[in-house]
Formats: C-alpha cells, sequence, structure tokens
C-alpha cells in the first residue's frame, strides 16, 4: 500500500497518550483478575492441579485477557514508534484507532476463546464495586471513537485508492521488509498460479519449488552465516514465513520444519552433528521432519511411548507416531523416544537425528523396520500427513542429540517459542491471503446494480481482516524481537499463536461469506483458505492447550 496522508499530529499525540493511560488501567484490572482467578485455583497459597482443571473456563479465560493486554501494548508502540521516525500515516492511525477500541471494548464486554465460549470480567472474582470493572472516561472515549462506521468507511477508500496494506508496514525493519518484497515476487509468480491445483490434487510441493525456496534462503533465514545461513533472526522469519503463507499454507510450513530441526541442532548438537546437517538444512538440499506425537498422546508429549533401546552402537526403535508432516520425502527425521522406560514422564525421554531415505507414492518408507501411511486430510496439503510405525527400526548411536540420553524433553521445549512464532507468522499470511481474495472478489462481484464491496457489511469484514493482521504481525513481531534479543518469550509466542490462529479462522470464514456461494465451490481459492486456516487451532499445541499453558504460567508467578 501506498503511503496515505501523514496523521495529523495533534491528534495522533492525543490518541496515543490515551492509549498509554488505558493500558495502565487494563494492566490493573488484569492483577485483579489474576488475584482472584488465584484464590479460585489454589489450597494454601499453592496452585492444586485439580482446581486447575475444574476451573478451565476463568484460567483459559485469563490467557486471554493477558492476549489482549499483550496485542494492545504491541499495537499502541508500532503507532509510538512510527510516530517518532514520522512515519504514522493516517491508515496506520486508522486502523491502530478501529484496534485499540475492538481490543478495549471486548475486554470490557467479553473475548470470543471460540465461537462458544466467551471470558467475562465477572468470571474472574472480580467484585463490582467503586466502578472497578466499568470502563473509565478515557477508555469509553477510546471505544467510541474506534471502531466506528466513520473510520471503518475511511479505511477502505484509502484501501480503495492505495491498494492494501502489506510488510513495507509490517514495522520488523527496512531489511526485513525488503526481504519480504522479494519473497513476495516470488510467491506471486510461483506459488499462486498453482497453490489451488496442488491443493485439489493433494499433490506434493514440487521439488523445483522446493529448490528454488532453498535458493532463496528460506530455509536457512535463521541459521548463522558459519553454517550456511542468513543469520538474520526470528523477525527475518516471521517476514519471510508470513509471504510464503500468504500464496500458500503448506509452502510456508516448509520452514518449520527446517526451523526446528535447525534449532535444535544448534542448542544442543554435537560439533560433529552441526557440521553433517546444518548446511544441508539452510540450503534446502536435506528436508527435514518432526516425529513426536503419538497416537495415544497428543500434545501431552512428556508421555511418549515410543522406545529406543541400546545395543552395542545402535539404537532399535519401536513404536507409532502420527501426524508427521512431510514424512516420506524428508531426509532426516527428528525423533522423539524414550529411552529409559524406568522413568516416567518427560523424563528418560530423548531425541534423536535419524537419516532415512526419501520415499515415493508407491512406497513412502522404504528402509526396514519403518512403515506407515498417509492420513487424508481437508487442507493443508502439500507436505502430506502420515502415520509411522517403528519395528526394530536401527539407526546409529551417533543419532542421539548432542549424545546424552535423557535432555530430549527439554530440549525440545526451547523450540517451542521459535515454532509458535512461525506459527503466528503463517496465520497472519492467511490472514493477508483472506483480505487480498476477498478485496478481488467484492470489487468484481456485482449485486444489485453495483459492487458487493460497496455494500457497508463486506467492507466491514474486509477491514476487520486489516486490522486483525496488523494486531497479530505486532503481537507476533513482538514476540521475536524478545527472542532475537535471548529474552524469554515463552508467554508473548504462546499469546501471539492464540490470537493470529484464531483472527486466521474468522478472515477464512469471512472470505467465504463474502465470495457466497462461490465460496464453497472447490474451484474458488476461499475454499481452499478455510480448509488450511482450521488446522491453525490444532497444530503446535490447540487453542485450548495454548490458553492452559499460558494461564498456568500467569498464575505461577508471584
Amino acid at each position: 500500500m501506498k503511503n496515505s496522508n501523514v496523521a495529523t499530529e495533534g491528534e495522533a499525540d492525543a490518541f496515543l497518550s490515551a492509549g498509554r493511560e488505558a493500558l495502565q488501567t487494563v494492566e490493573r484490572l488484569f492483577a485483579g483478575a489474576r488475584q482472584g482467578v488465584r484464590a479460585r485455583v489454589s489450597i494454601a497459597g499453592n496452585l492444586d492441579p485439580d482446581l486447575l482443571e475444574e476451573h478451565q473456563h476463568p484460567v483459559h479465560g485469563l490467557a486471554w485477557y493477558k492476549t489482549y493486554i499483550l496485542a494492545l501494548d504491541a499495537v499502541i508502540a508500532y503507532a509510538q514508534d512510527a510516530r517518532l521516525r514520522e512515519r504514522l500515516t493516517l491508515a496506520h492511525e486508522l486502523t491502530a484507532r478501529i484496534a485499540v477500541g475492538e481490543i478495549l471494548c471486548q475486554l470490557f464486554s467479553g473475548i470470543a476463546m471460540s465461537q462458544s465460549e466467551t471470558a467475562r470480567l465477572f468470571q474472574f472474582n472480580l467484585i463490582e464495586t467503586d466502578g472497578e470493572v466499568a470502563p473509565t472516561a478515557t477508555i469509553a472515549n477510546l471505544i467510541l471513537a474506534g471502531n466506528n462506521v466513520g473510520h471503518r468507511k475511511r479505511l477502505m477508500d484509502i484501501f480503495r485508492e492505495e491498494g492494501l496494506p502489506d510488510q513495507s508496514d509490517a514495522g520488523s525493519g527496512d531489511d526485513f521488509a525488503l526481504l519480504a518484497s522479494h519473497i513476495r515476487d516470488f510467491v506471486d509468480a510461483e506459488i499462486i498460479p498453482a497453490a489451488q491445483k496442488w491443493h485439489l490434487e493433494n499433490a506434493y510441493i514440487p521439488l523445483e519449488v522446493v529448490a528454488n525456496l532453498g535458493k532463496l534462503g528460506v530455509f536457512g533465514v535463521s541459521v548463522p552465516e558459519e553454517y550456511g545461513g542468513m543469520g538474520l533472526g526470528k523477525c527475518a522469519m516471521c517476514a519471510v514465513t508470513e509471504e510464503l503463507s500468504r500464496g500458500f499454507l503448506g509452502v510456508g510450513s516448509l520452514g518449520t520444519r527446517s526451523e526446528i530441526a535447525a534449532e535444535l541442532i544448534l542448542q544442543a548438537g554435537t560439533r560433529r552433528q552441526k557440521e553433517k546437517y546444518l548446511r544441508g538444512i539452510a540450503s534446502g538440499e536435506i528436508l527435514t521432519t518432526a516425529v513426536f506425537t503419538e497416537p495415544g498422546s497428543g500434545s501431552d508429549l512428556a508421555n511418549v511411548e515410543t522406545r529406543a533401546v541400546r545395543h552395542g552402537d545402535v539404537y532399535k526403535i519401536h513404536g507409532a507416531k502420527t501426524w508427521i508432516t512431510h514424512a516420506a520425502r524428508a531426509d532426516v527425521m527428528v525423533l522423539l523416544a524414550r529411552t529409559d522406560a524406568q522413568k516416567t514422564g518427560y523424563r528418560g525421554l530423548s531425541i534423536f537425528l535419524i537419516d532415512k531415505l526419501r520415499g515415493s507414492q508407491k512406497e513412502p518408507f522404504p528402509a526396514p523396520g519403518i512403515s506407515g501411511g498417509e492420513i487424508e486430510v481437508i487442507g493443508y496439503r502439500g507436505m502430506k500427513e502420515f502415520e509411522i510405525a517403528f519395528d526394530g527400526f536401527e539407526v546409529p548411536a551417533s543419532s542421539l542429540l548432542g549424545a546424552i540420553e535423557g535432555k530430549g524433553f527439554k530440549q525440545l521445549m526451547r523450540t517451542f517459542e521459535s515454532a509458535r512464532i512461525q506459527t503466528a507468522a503463517r496465520s497472519v499470511g492467511v490472514i493477508v491471503s483472506a483480505m487480498e481474495l476477498s478485496m478481488s472478489y467484492a470489487n468484481l462481484r456485482q449485486q444489485f446494480g453495483k459492487a458487493i464491496l460497496q455494500f457497508p457489511r463486506i467492507a466491514d469484514k474486509i477491514v476487520a481482516m486489516a486490522v486483525d493482521a496488523h494486531i497479530a504481525r505486532q503481537l507476533t513481531l513482538s514476540a521475536a524481537r524478545r527472542k532475537d534479543a535471548g529474552i524469554r518469550c515463552d508467554l508473548e509466542a504462546g499469546a501471539a499463536k492464540l490470537f493470529a490462529a484464531r483472527a486466521a479462522w474468522a478472515a477464512a470464514d469471512n472470505a467465504v461469506q463474502i465470495h457466497g456461494g462461490n465460496g464453497y465451490a472447490l474451484e474458488f481459492p476461499a475454499s481452499r483458505l478455510l480448509c488450511d486456516a482450521r488446522i491453525l487451532n490444532i497444530f503446535e499445541g490447540t487453542a485450548e492447550i495454548q490458553a492452559q499453558v499460558i494461564g498456568r504460567g500467569l498464575l505461577e508467578e508471584r
């Protein structure tokens, strides 16, 4: 989007000042909410597991409440930075006003945790006295002067005149915006024209495309330069992932496997393992797959049952894994297995880096001791999902990550921040895709003598996508900046994933609605987008698991 007129300085400064005041108010309110929930789920001052489960609704609601506060902070911080650099355009200001108003409105009226569950303030044991849970005058003004008809109409007018917003305004840094621009050109030329065909045929993303992604540096964005990567960190990874996912979620997700594998090897691998794998991963010559999930455990990775038993210089693997993405075509499996059967829970788990033969459609797992088949899915295609069985599959003892048993669970946990940041970035890409498809279709589709974009509720849906994309992007980049700075960001990464995944589903659903009957037709990409978006609330930790992790973490803080 071209730069629209610069925002009025006095009005922008007043808005930002009010936004900072509102942020302080809701942070104080959150402190009371946290205290109220903690009292409900504690015995003698300690969190009780049974009470945490019994009161999941307010615990998860607390996670959503904190997510919205982080979103408010991220939106205001971006607007402040743009203002200081004299780059706060009218479109920026309108987007921020709508976002801030809507966030505040939902904080006080109720946050949708799903289509049928709402988190409300009274559930946090807050006492409604002295206006404690009522909006202040400042907040009420921000709500009224935020997501209103005039602002939505004005913002849509800018979109029609100047185009939809893209990552040139992402706030992730000019270098990353330039990198995203190169990726965007590739996506427009090579991915978008073919994406619907790949989806409908349930076809693999062609290896030629994978090779070209490798040449662009997609798989090594955050791998250090000494190992053949770009060494640019997680903010750059977000910029690249968003653009790729805008074209096709499967393409955007190719980098997830390399991201997880590379980070594990960098953090815990031996020198030999780093030398053996990192350059190939960064170039895309080595394709990896994450083999963690099991049929009986799902997100409960601490209770993995797949066994790795040592016999001299080899381990023999026995067990079953499921929902393994890109398993047949991968060259390396990153496997989580139990090396000490005497220990329960996360103790006794280890990670292995296992070389494997690339499979084919006819024979996905040609090596002895391993078998499996495809799980057919409605969306998220291009890499294919598999269930795998190991029956004495032999791997060299040198495959043990870091050459130390029993560290696997902790090693894996250290990668979850990056994985969730990347999933949030993928979600932003889906939102942007929904927005672009909807804008294009609504401009062309005629009803009652005019383009349907001229009807307010159609235009409002597209504006909502743009605002949600902005909020989700800023949440994601906020977490990525902390990660790049070496600061713990499990809360921020989880919140970004939680918000962005829900926003992606809403955007895809609204894209289908804008397309009407055509949105339900297989030939239109909107139908694919709906199938793709649905997975984002499930993988890398379901929305419920994510809210539980965030909520418990907030309640454990002293």
